[in-house]
């Protein structure tokens, strides 16, 4: 099998730097002429990913972008990520980029693999999903310069940083008037704890509904860390505390411990999750769906954006959900 070209192949081929190699690959203009044109020789006698070299010599740019997996946690939710990673990456590729993507257990470990991969690939952007008050992955990449744009807004201050976002509180504000609508009153919530920007947002668009339609919220709802065994231990105290008429929840996985608190229950209550997962449509939960392909997209058009200092692009962009109506509601 032949050697694989890398960076210091053709360091040693044209008697320069690996440095110097990457400076003509990103930055051809802070080279000498007489030695930008040794590595050019190099790189196209060497065959040195010859497409992507050349363009990054016209560009500056690697067309590199990175996003991290979620872990797959219950196997619900994470195909919601899987969604948005596939869009992103035919709309990346749409555009002339490649996505490579990366794992991490926590923002520390994911902050060291950002320094880890700016440091051994030439990539021009990230895309972070996933925000939280007080971001520490946003604040390092934007201490450092890195471009990036999150599928997610900044909770600390909306214009920190490019974002894509689904308005959670439309989505979750819609599945309570339409429950509304059909005569419930007692409509419960089953969400996460206090302090989640997602999760308080959806929360508050189920909240305000209610409060607009006469209804006092105290006493309706529960918090807990996503999950169907969770989702289905609070539905059941809700049943035995306030007996709701109908559940909204904050995740299809809760929806789904919801469904089995409330099997066999006289009348029967309603139940709407979020995220419109497969397996939602599968078993005919209702659900709050998300435009993730729009979403992806858009992410991808920030970042162009960004990186061609087009200034008219916009900063962020608030998607709006739908409902997936179904036999549960």
């Amino acid at each position: 099998m032949p050697e694989k070209v890398t960076i210091a192949t053709v360091a040693r081929h044209a008697r320069v730097s690996r440095q110097t190699v990457s400076n003509v690959l990103n930055a051809p203009h802070i080279v000498r002429q007489e030695t930008r044109q040794r590595v050019e020789d190099a790189i196209n006698a060497l065959g040195y990913r010859a497409n992507q070299a050349a363009r990054q010599m016209r560009t500056g740019r690697s067309r590199l972008i990175a996003a991290r997996i979620e872990p797959t946690r219950d196997g619900i939710n994470g195909s919601v990520l899987d969604r948005f990673l596939h869009g992103l990456t035919e709309t990346a590729d749409a555009a002339g980029y490649r996505v490579l993507l990366y794992t991490a257990t926590d923002d520390e470990r994911e902050i060291a693999t950002y320094d880890d991969l700016l440091g051994t690939y030439e990539l021009d952007a990230f895309v972070l999903v996933g925000t939280k008050y007080g971001d520490p992955r946003t604040a390092w990449l934007a201490d450092r310069d890195v471009p990036f744009v999150t599928f997610g807004r900044p909770w600390d201050a909306l214009d920190a940083h490019p974002w894509v976002d689904v308005d959670g509180a439309a989505g979750t504000g819609a599945a309570t008037r339409h429950l509304l609508a059909a005569g419930h009153r007692r409509i419960g919530f089953i969400g996460w704890p206090a302090g989640s920007g997602v999760g308080d947002d959806r929360r508050a668009g189920w909240h305000d509904a209610l409060r607009a339609a006469g209804i006092d919220p105290t006493g309706l709802h529960r918090e807990t860390e996503d999950g169907i065994t969770e989702g289905e231990r609070l539905t059941r105290d809700l049943l035995a505390a306030v007996a709701p008429t109908a559940v909204v929840c904050a995740s299809d996985s809760l929806a789904l411990g919801a469904l089995q608190a409330i099997r066999g229950t006289d009348p029967p209550v309603s139940v709407i999750g979020f995220d419109d997962t497969p397996v939602a449509a599968a078993v005919g939960l209702a659900s709050v769906s998300q435009p993730l392909g729009e979403a992806a997209a858009r992410c991808v058009d920030l970042l162009t954006g960004v990186l061609d200092g087009n200034h008219e692009t916009p900063t962020h962009v608030l998607l709006q959900p739908s409902l997936a109506l179904r036999h549960t509601a």
